[in-house]
Parts: C-alpha cells; sequence; structure tokens
C-alpha cells in the first residue's frame, strides 16, 4: 500500500458567520480553518444585497490580506501569491469564491472578501474574515516504557476533516494510523505523511548517530594551558551532551563544548562524549589528552637557549662592524689633524721669516 497521488482540497461550509452593511450582507461559510503545507484551499461567500440594487450594480470584487494607505490589496497584485490565487463568481453573483493552491506556512492570514457599487464611494468588506492557519507535519516522540517509544504524526492545528497518515521508515512505507511504537535506541529515520500530500511530509526523527569529537589547540598539552573539546552528533530530535573521562560513572561536564583550564597531569586521560535525544543515545569514539613530555620550565630553556645561539652571532657580528667603523672614523680624524697641525707649522715658519726680513 502507498500513499495516494495528487492533493486535498480544503472546503470552507461548516461554520455560517453573516457580516451586515447597510443592507449588504457578507456570510462567509467558515471562519477558521487549518491546512496541510502543499494543500488547495477553497473559501466560499455569499453576498447579500438590500432592497432596490441588484448584483449588476457591484462593479468590483476581489480579495485581500493587506491593505496599503488604509486600502485593500487585491491579492492577485501581491507577488507571494502569483500563480497561486484563483477566484471569481458564479453566474447567478450571490455566491463568490476563493481558491489557494499550494498553500504556504506564510499564507497563515486573515482572508476578507471586498465589493465596491456603481454609487460613487460606496464599498463593503465582510469583516471579521476567514482566518486560515497553514501547518506542517511534525513527528512527536513520547517514551511509552523503558523499551518502547510512541511517535505521533502531529499538526499544529486541527487539519479538516477526517486526515489518514502514512509511516515511512528509511523512505519505505510500513504502516498506516496516527501513531506508530518503535523500540527506544533505534538509528532508523521514521517519516510521516498525509493522506494527499505526497510531496510534503514531516521531517525524519531518528537517534544520535555516532558523534565526532574534535579537540583545540592539540590533545598534548603544557601544564596550565587551556584544552577545549567539541562533540557534534546527527540526530533529531536535536541531541543533548554529556561529557565524561573514561573509567569514572560521574560525569565532568554537560553541553556540547567542554573546556579544561588550567591543565594538570591530573586531567590527562581518555574522554568521550554521549549523544541523546528521546529516540536514543550514542558514545563517541575515546580522545587521549595527555599531559606533553616537555614542561613548561624546560620549554622555557630551550627557548633561552636557541635565542642565545640565533641572536649572539648577529649581536657580535653588530659589534666588530661597529668597532671597524669607529676604527676608520678614528683613523680618519687622525690623519686631517696632522695635516692641520702641519699646516699650522709651515704657516708660522713663513710668518717669523717674514719678520726677520724687515
Amino acid at each position: 500500500m502507498s500513499p495516494s497521488a495528487g492533493g486535498l482540497v480544503v472546503f470552507l461550509l461548516s461554520v455560517q458567520v453573516i457580516q451586515s452593511q447597510d443592507g449588504w450582507r457578507v456570510k462567509y461559510h467558515q471562519t477558521d480553518v487549518c491546512a496541510a503545507k502543499g494543500s488547495t484551499v477553497f473559501i466560499i461567500c455569499d453576498i447579500t444585497h438590500p432592497p432596490g440594487i441588484y448584483y449588476s450594480d457591484i462593479k468590483d470584487r476581489f480579495w485581500f490580506t493587506k491593505e496599503k494607505d488604509g486600502e485593500p490589496v487585491d491579492l492577485k497584485t501581491d507577488s507571494e501569491y502569483s500563480g497561486r490565487v484563483k477566484y471569481g463568481c458564479y453566474s447567478d453573483s450571490k455566491r463568490c469564491y476563493l481558491t489557494i493552491t499550494d498553500v504556504r506556512e506564510s499564507d497563515s492570514a486573515e482572508y476578507k472578501f471586498t465589493f465596491m457599487t456603481n454609487k460613487p464611494g460606496e464599498k463593503y468588506t465582510g469583516s471579521p474574515g476567514v482566518t486560515l492557519s497553514v501547518t506542517g507535519l511534525q513527528v512527536q516522540v513520547r517514551r511509552s516504557d523503558s523499551t518502547w517509544l510512541e511517535l505521533t504524526c502531529h499538526s499544529s492545528c486541527v487539519l479538516s476533516g477526517h486526515p489518514e497518515y502514512y509511516w515511512y521508515k528509511n523512505e519505505k512505507y510500513i504502516e498506516t494510523g496516527s501513531s506508530f511504537p518503535v523500540s527506544s535506541g533505534s538509528t532508523d529515520r521514521y517519516s510521516c505523511y498525509l493522506t494527499g500530500y505526497w510531496n510534503q511530509r514531516s521531517p525524519a526523527v531518528y537517534g544520535p548517530q555516532r558523534p565526532s569529537v574534535s579537540v583545540s589547540p592539540s590533545a598534548e598539552m603544557l601544564e596550565g594551558d587551556s584544552v577545549t573539546l567539541t562533540c557534534s552528533a546527527d540526530a533529531n530530535p536535536a541531541a543533548s551532551y554529556t561529557w565524561y573521562k573514561e573509567h569514572e560513572d560521574s560525569p565532568r561536564a554537560s553541553g556540547q563544548i567542554f573546556t579544561i583550564t588550567d591543565f594538570t597531569a591530573e586531567h590527562s586521560g581518555n574522554y568521550y562524549c554521549e549523544a541523546q535525544n528521546e529516540m536514543g543515545r550514542s558514545n563517541s569514539t575515546l580522545l587521549l589528552i595527555t599531559e606533553s613530555a616537555v614542561d613548561r620550565t624546560t620549554m622555557i630553556i630551550h627557548i633561552t637557549r636557541w635565542t642565545l645561539v640565533f641572536v649572539n652571532p648577529i649581536l657580535l657580528l653588530v659589534f666588530r662592524l661597529w668597532t671597524r667603523k669607529k676604527k676608520a672614523v678614528s683613523s680618519t680624524t687622525e690623519q686631517h689633524e696632522s695635516r692641520e697641525a702641519v699646516e699650522v707649522r709651515h704657516l708660522s715658519s713663513e710668518t717669523e721669516l717674514t719678520k726677520g726680513s724687515s
């Protein structure tokens, strides 16, 4: 057995509500409706005119959900409904309808019918209108006992008619009904469909797959450092996480991220995380976190040693260059001073000879 193809049409025919204005009456056949996402919704209203007025006096009519500058906006001009809206009136013009295909959750709104007459400024709106709620399907998980779970196909509002549900396990049809029992701890994927809505189904629910664990910055730590462990598991509903150290019954932490600060030798060991949701639980593989064989003091010594190895030759080279430059400057200065002294002595001798000849 498999779901039928096609889509269902939701007819609003149960509760009659009459809105009257100056003898005009708009009668909606229902004020609230719940429709499944992807279905077709069919809304109907009846118009009654006052004495001496005829339906031919109605010159314009349409459905709307929004207003702009105080005026209703025709659904056919709303881009969100493009290609999905059709409306009109039957031959006697007393009954009008609105059809919305492939309804979406964003279509949830209050729909009103409005019209104008040949009389200038005369217009009428049936208010309040019809409230449409569009719902998707969800699978609710409830524990029956320690070994069994009950899955229920659920919608956020009560669907019209008598909906029939189909259950699928790993994309294969297995059963019909609104509820379905499964054993706890199953990693199979379960989803439900509504008859006639083949393209619309609930998200699959399943227990956590084996979690993956990552560590940052590394799994080999220096004393006093911090390390962060992260756990992640594919699951629906979303999983919660608990952290354990091997051979310990009590958890070390809860949450997807576990941070060990001020690391010491006591923190060394194997760690794992457990992912759990309503469907079951699953543990990650062990992750070994150890204290580095090189402690911080040794690391400082190594850093200092390598610094001296690389820096000392550079300092020595700079010193030698500076010494050479200093010597060169000193030699140049001495030569300059000697030349000046010779010139001074020569000049003095010439002065004395000049005086003697005089």
